[in-house]
């Protein structure tokens, strides 16, 4: 017997959600273990363990939100399901932010030592560690939460001790020094994605480096004009470069130059890397400091001048008279030399990005230092195969390319941190720790207990089926796992790859904390609710477009809830007695149905087809739309109009077929508000729409 009283009141979704995240739990049905038993076979997600220092944000919830639904429809399609939690340790965030703390207390860790400042790590990661998974919850993440997997555990570390120990026997790992970014308020090298670039107003200055007339036939230039935002930086040059194909140059390639203030002789280059439009055609090549530079002195043999150390401070290369000088000091003083020696052509005022450290906040330096280095030839050429071949597939499509270019010219992975918080580096004698990308690359196969060849969850849930992400770790992250996978099991880690849109602000701008332009999820789910939320997300997630987010579309999934609600209320009042003898299979349309009935039938039909269809092939806001519209428009306003004049039998268990049908399809997208009146239809007291038969 239905509880038909339950809605004669407004939906409330902050009581409702609580109750029912509850009552999934404690059904044990996130854990593939205890689900009811089919013959289809296993289907696996990996959450993307966001940072143990991370709290929701717009991203993290379309992306949870994307691998619920396919999680949830899975499950309903009789899939022994498993979707992986867990959190990455998260070396410089989380190093910096007990930092921070031990700095209020008056102390750094250099004073603590190692030893005890890891214990101080630990005891934050257990205190606050766990609160975005918490906020996970909060949205309806259906994980199964007792296999959850931090980066730091034991038998994870085992996986990544080796994984390096691997590919050091194959020598495939060395020490080396070369360019790395490097932030010297953290003091180590950093991995593209730990930047930020911000724009900064600054100038272009126009040099002048004269050409040497011993060394140079037939010139009638007396010098070339290079543009730099660092002049500071030339103290360390190599050589200048043009572009080849610039007529302007051509007689002046392989010509000698003096380096202004030095005084060393520089040959002029040729090179496709310089770009014939910026500044004036001419550059400054400075191995040591740039990465464009530094590949350029590889390929034309130049040498190497490290004019910056790893504090920020200019070094003896620089000259005796700006060692020791902060490198914004020493532009102050190279700029008023080159005045000097009238050799500062122009500056210009010039807008430029800045590589900042995604943490500190300090400018990073391109720098030479001695690391450790994963070389990647063998590696990168797995990783193109299975994107080629198509066993591994990006949706949208055209993200393939990003992730082939990357791998088409990719340098060695320096994977050695300055750092104390990390999977040290297990080599006697280095205190270095890993880059975090090292241990998150084993992700889909290390949380189902590699390298146990005799796991029994690698064998039943590896490799997994999809994977959901961003487009800003493509590179850093799916590729890695692509060729980690192959290379440690000799399989695919997954087959399918949707990379999600961007939510950017209304006006099309990147989300900011600090520019008060972000929005907290966790905001959304409390005035709206999560369903609302969830529905708000999906609803504009249309094409694979970048999202210009609209707050009125999760009013509208507050809106279409209370909706649902109100049509539930109407069907229940009409057919819940208990006596009523519902069909609720295709025999339903044996019955003499009126035409109304068949019409609203064949239209169900059809939704169900095209939302299977669509969660099929990853467009999830169609999905939304298309159900949106069926249970709005045609069975709101027009088939339950229609019933108000007819209480035959066929039209009552249309009402009623209809309601069952419709609160299956909208599950996997509003998951609470559809578990809730499920569980209050005639005869399902004790039946849970989590495991309905989709």
């Amino acid at each position: 017997m239905n509880n038909l009283g339950k809605f004669n009141k407004p939906y409330n979704s902050q009581e409702v959600e609580e109750k029912i995240y509850k009552l999934w739990e404690e059904s044990g049905f996130f854990n593939p273990d205890n689900l009811p038993k089919t013959n289809k076979g296993s289907f696996t997600i990996v959450l993307p363990p966001p940072n143990v220092t991370g709290s929701l944000h717009m991203g993290h919830a379309l992306n949870v939100a994307i691998q619920d639904i396919l999680i949830r429809y899975k499950r309903m399609q009789g899939y022994k399901t498993l979707w992986i939690p867990g959190t990455d340790h998260a070396g410089i965030a989380t190093q910096n932010v007990v930092e921070k703390q031990l700095k209020k207390e008056g102390l750094s860790r250099h004073q603590l030592g190692r030893e005890k400042f890891l214990e101080k790590v630990w005891e934050w990661k257990e205190k606050y560690g766990g609160i975005i998974l918490g906020q996970f919850k909060k949205i309806g993440v259906s994980c199964d939460w007792s296999r959850a997997v931090f980066t730091m555990d034991e038998n994870y570390s085992k996986a990544v001790q080796e994984a390096f120990k691997h590919y050091y026997d194959k020598g495939w790992i060395y020490q080396g020094e070369r360019i790395v970014n490097w932030c010297s308020r953290c003091g180590t090298s950093l991995s593209d994605l730990e930047l930020e670039y911000v724009e900064k107003k600054g100038k272009l200055y126009y040099i002048k480096y004269l050409i040497s007339k011993q060394k140079t036939v037939n010139s009638k230039q007396e010098y070339i004009t290079v543009a730099t935002t660092r002049p500071e930086t030339m103290l360390g040059d190599s050589a200048v470069a043009v572009n080849p194909k610039d007529e302007r140059y051509k007689d002046l390639i392989g010509q000698i130059v003096l380096l202004p203030i030095q005084n060393r002789e520089i040959s002029i280059i040729a090179d496709d890397l310089v770009e014939k439009e910026f500044g004036t055609g001419a550059v400054k090549v400075t191995p040591a400091h740039d990465f464009n530079d530094a590949q350029m002195g590889e390929k034309h043999n130049l040498p190497v001048y490290k004019i910056i150390d790893e504090k920020g401070k200019m070094t003896e290369l620089a000259g005796s008279i700006y060692k020791g000088l902060k490198i914004s000091e020493c532009r102050g003083k190279v700029i008023e030399k080159l005045k000097e020696f009238n050799l500062l052509e122009k500056e210009e005022d010039y807008i430029h990005s800045v590589a900042k450290c995604y943490r500190c906040g300090g400018t990073v330096e391109p720098l030479p230092s001695l690391q450790w280095f994963v070389k990647m030839n063998e590696l990168a050429k797995l990783a193109i195969e299975a994107v080629e071949s198509g066993k591994i597939k990006f949706y949208p499509e055209r993200w393939k390319k990003v992730y082939l270019d990357w791998l088409s010219k990719v340098k060695d992975w320096c994977i050695s941190r300055q750092i104390w918080w990390g999977h040290k580096i297990p080599i006697e004698g280095v205190d270095d720790v890993m880059d975090t990308w090292f241990s998150s690359a084993l992700w889909p196969f290390a949380t189902l207990g590699w390298p146990d060849k005799n796991s029994k969850d690698l064998k039943e849930f590896y490799p997994t089926q999809v994977l959901s992400t961003a487009r800003d770790i493509i590179n850093l992250w799916v590729s890695r796992m692509v060729f980690s996978g192959l290379e440690f099991t000799g399989k695919i880690p997954f087959s399918d790859v949707i990379i999600h849109a961007t939510i950017l602000t209304k006006e099309g701008k990147r989300m900011s904390k600090s520019l008060g332009t972000g929005i907290d999820p966790m905001t959304l789910i409390e005035k709206y609710g999560a369903d609302a939320t969830r529905f708000g997300l999906i609803w504009q997630a249309m094409g694979g477009q970048d999202i210009h987010w609209a707050e009125e579309h999760v009013a509208a999934g507050k809106k279409f809830a209370n909706k649902l609600w109100n049509i539930s209320r109407f069907v229940l009042s009409r057919t819940g007695i208990s006596n009523f003898q519902f069909i609720i299979s295709n025999e339903i349309l044996n019955l003499n149905l009126s035409n109304e009935d068949r019409e609203i039938l064949e239209k169900l039909e059809q939704t169900k087809k095209s939302v299977s269809k669509d969660i099929d092939e990853y467009n999830f806001g169609q999905a939304l739309h298309t159900l949106y519209d069926f249970i709005w428009h045609d069975f709101a306003d027009k088939y339950i109009e229609y019933s108000k004049n007819s209480s035959s039998t066929e039209t009552l268990n249309t009402l009623y077929f209809i309601l069952y049908t419709v609160l299956k399809l909208l599950h996997p997208f509003m998951p609470f508000i559809t578990e809730e009146i499920w569980k209050n239809l005639p005869n399902n007291e004790n039946k849970m729409l989590i495991i309905e038969k989709w």
